[in-house]
């Protein structure tokens, strides 16, 4: 029993080794081709927001795939990490003179405030199960998106200056900010002026950053338990397990991580609007997590990856592309569900798989 729980943990090692290399792989190449100026200016401005999804996808599978539960607000999330960094890092930029530090600060902001809301609203939510946590997240997303539409915020030498425009009769000149003033959100008009900060390297750290504590989780008794509710969660709780306590810890872990993705997003564009961070967009890294598999990190890097670019590799077919890309959807689900197409991969594969077997054997027979 403990041989065999051995080789399961070397095996998972080896599996998350060749994911953080295929990362990393993945950035030194287009890291050089950016360099010489080998990619196109569409795909130089997809880097970072490829890098974004890929968090939020890895940070869903979190929830959906690992923990079991249906969420549909994940948007939400991001949105407060976008614009509570974009708000740090226009009042600290005159403090802290070097960007990369202060694009750490607003994305260390943005997980904290997401964590937070993450908390207030795991809390009751969480009690709920299948298409009623569905649904309340999903109203989530939309309730944040309406408050922040009617969010003003302002910054001064006297500090931050905040006000709600639910009436529609108050705007920038509500906040009553100083000469050396800067109104930072501008309700429905969003953020704007905001200084990019953003970087392809940042959002790289991010990622790895999201793998190490994802695939970390789920390796420990903590996610080993988080994947008993999953499974059954009566058992689960029969044998001692603290529902709540495991549930919020998959649930704000996810949260934190989409607020940083979304700082990171919110400072990659120089204007931002809540509209951004719609139900579309919750569907959208949903659909990363489904397509990508559940419980699998790397399928959802892959998935985020692809069906980010795919888009605006299309757009040349501009009357057909979303038809294009819908096509190649249901193509792609149907071959990951066909037993026929995972049995091919598997002989593709095995040459591959019994190399890494015979060396763990031969370290084995050598120790």
């Amino acid at each position: 029993m403990a041989i065999e729980k051995k080789k399961g943990l070397k095996k998972a090692a080896l599996s998350d080794l060749i994911t953080y290399l295929g990362v990393t792989a993945v950035f030194v190449i287009m890291s050089l081709l950016q360099s010489r100026g080998m990619l196109s200016r569409s795909l130089s401005g997809q880097l970072v927001p490829i890098c974004c999804y890929v968090v939020m996808a890895v940070s869903l599978n979190l929830t959906v795939g690992v923990l079991g539960e249906l969420s549909l607000g994940h948007a939400g999330f991001m949105s407060v990490g976008a614009f509570s960094g974009i708000i740090a890092a226009m009042c600290l930029q005159g403090h802290i003179a070097s960007n990369p530090v202060l694009l750490l600060v607003a994305m260390v902001v943005g997980a904290f405030f997401a964590a937070i809301v993450g908390l207030l609203v795991g809390l009751p939510v969480l009690r709920l199960r299948g298409d009623y946590l569905a649904i309340v997240t999903l109203a989530f997303g939309e309730i944040i998106k309406d408050l922040i539409n009617c969010l003003l915020v302002g910054y001064d030498s006297r500090g931050l200056h905040f006000a709600f425009n639910f009436n529609g009769k108050q705007n920038v000149d509500s906040l009553n900010l100083a000469e050396d003033g800067i109104a930072i959100i501008k309700g429905a008009q969003g953020a704007a002026g905001t200084t990019k900060l953003a970087t392809f390297t940042a959002g790289f750290i991010l990622v790895i950053l999201a793998l190490v504590v994802v695939l970390n989780l789920m390796r420990s008794r903590s996610g080993r338990a988080i994947m008993a509710l999953r499974d059954n969660r009566i058992a689960a709780e029969s044998v001692g397990i603290n529902v709540t306590k495991y549930k919020l810890m998959a649930f704000v872990t996810s949260a934190a991580l989409a607020g940083a993705a979304g700082a990171l997003f919110g400072l990659n564009y120089s204007s931002l609007q809540a509209t951004k961070f719609n139900f579309d967009t919750s569907i959208l890294v949903l659909v990363f997590v489904v397509l990508g598999g559940l419980g699998n990190m790397r399928g959802s890097i892959i998935a985020a990856t692809v069906l980010t670019i795919l888009p605006e590799a299309l757009r040349e077919f501009a009357d057909y592309r979303m038809l294009v890309y819908a096509i190649v959807l249901i193509l792609v689900m149907l071959a990951t569900n066909s037993p026929r197409l995972k049995a091919m991969l598997n002989r593709a594969f095995s040459p591959i798989k019994r190399l890494f077997a015979g060396k763990g054997a031969e370290k084995e027979a050598a120790q």
